[in-house]
């Protein structure tokens, strides 16, 4: 039985889990990382998982660089779930110091919350991982290797970024937990995704893929705080003029990657008045194109991102569909955190995603906050929930029980 440190800070997870998620604020300038030498890793190979490099990351929180015996920034082989074709992703991989238990450390595969949709977006460029040092810094105190995908698109631009394309981002995730393998020789097989918002419907997406995608790595749960699960309410609130002032530059940035993802769509069935005008502004993250973001996103209207025809609004509905949660029953068990006053990801778009993850049979635990929003949850819950999964300890499920035949 593994012995795993306790974290101290826990309920410090609310603001950070979700730190740069969707809002109409735009996430902090990244600067650029500076990078030492070529650590020593297994290179071998070119299948997902497999590590192109591993540089020691010189820019990075020192609250976290002063506990971690490993600090890299990589780049390794994924997949794309859009069209299944090899891509390349960038992240960060920290290990703790000392000696590792029995067995190897536990690996987590951290999902981040939403920063934005182009290269210069990535966590790995700035040295707080734009606001993500702190948990990953509880995590490796915790006595966890932690590996933080950039998500493909971000960090590099061999690629463009599917945003909240949950396949995409939980084969990320799975393969950066392989990449972590790559670099840490006493890295477990055993490992648990992560996440808030952007970054808690990845962790949810890699749990139903573990037991495919994932195989070879022994998935023990998954902790998503206010997952962006389900995501086809969007079209609908569009074409009703509802979406609310924070999922407006939300459906934004989702069209942006629907548009690399699916050429055949015509951007001017979804964009007019300041969207159209000022598409560029609001689609970036850093930059002086950004500076204005927070302003322009502001004054989105109704009518900027509604649907031109109903069948512009089935067509965007069948694309949310199709990135959202759940579609396959999960390899182990979830907990999933939300709020009630959720103006980002509404309650009951979470609601559904968790009835329909029961009717599949999963384990689920689900913890509604009513009084809670997108960016203060709490999500204390997570770090003892985490340390029982890899111990062993049965998980508890909120869904009902099954009918009796």
């Amino acid at each position: 039985m593994r012995h795993l440190r306790r974290v101290g800070g826990a309920c410090a997870l609310s603001a950070v889990l979700v730190a740069g998620a969707c809002s109409d604020e735009s996430p902090a300038q990244p600067d650029s990382a500076a990078l030492g030498g070529t650590l020593t890793a297994d290179y071998s190979g070119d299948g997902p998982g497999s590590l192109v490099s591993a540089d020691d990351l010189l820019t990075v929180d020192r609250r976290l660089s002063g506990i971690s015996s490993t600090v890299a920034r990589v780049v390794y082989r994924s997949t794309s779930g859009v069209d299944g074709s090899a891509t390349e992703v960038s992240g960060t991989i920290f290990a703790p110091e000392g000696d590792a238990p029995d067995g190897g450390w536990p690996i987590i595969a951290y999902g981040h919350g939403t920063t934005g949709v182009q290269p210069d977006c990535a966590p790995s460029t700035d040295p707080e991982l734009l606001g993500s040092s702190p948990i990953v810094t509880a995590l490796v105190r915790s006595g966890y290797v932690v590996a933080v995908s950039d998500y493909q698109g971000l960090g590099l631009d061999s690629s463009y970024h599917p945003y909240l394309d949950a396949t995409t981002a939980a084969n990320n995730l799975i393969d950066s937990v392989r990449a972590a393998q790559k670099l840490v020789p006493d890295a477990s097989d055993r490992w648990a995704s992560f996440g808030g918002s952007q970054g808690g419907q990845a962790a949810w997406a890699a749990n139903e893929l573990a037991g495919t995608y994932g195989d070879g790595l022994e998935m023990v749960g998954s902790v998503s705080l206010v997952p962006a699960a389900d995501i086809t309410g969007l079209a609908r609130a569009a074409a009703d003029g509802t979406l609310t002032a924070d999922q407006k530059p939300l459906l934004q940035w989702v069209l942006v990657g629907l548009a690399e993802s699916h050429p055949e769509i015509d951007l001017d069935d979804y964009r007019r008045g300041i969207v159209a005008e000022r598409w560029d502004e609001l689609s970036a993250c850093g930059g002086p194109l950004a500076a204005d973001r927070t302003e322009l996103a502001a004054q989105i209207d109704d009518d900027d991102l509604r649907p031109a025809t109903p069948e512009a609004e089935r067509a965007l509905e069948g694309y949310l569909r199709e990135m959202s949660l759940p579609r396959t029953r999960s390899a182990a068990p979830m907990l999933v955190i939300y709020g009630g006053q959720d103006s980002l990801i509404t309650q009951s778009w979470t609601d559904g995603a968790i009835a329909a993850a029961c009717a599949a049979g999963d384990t689920v635990e689900s913890l509604l906050q009513p009084n809670a929003g997108h960016a203060d949850i709490d999500g204390a819950a997570a770090f003892p929930w985490i340390t029982a999964r890899f111990a062993g300890t049965p998980a508890v499920s909120s869904c009902p029980a099954p009918p009796q035949p």
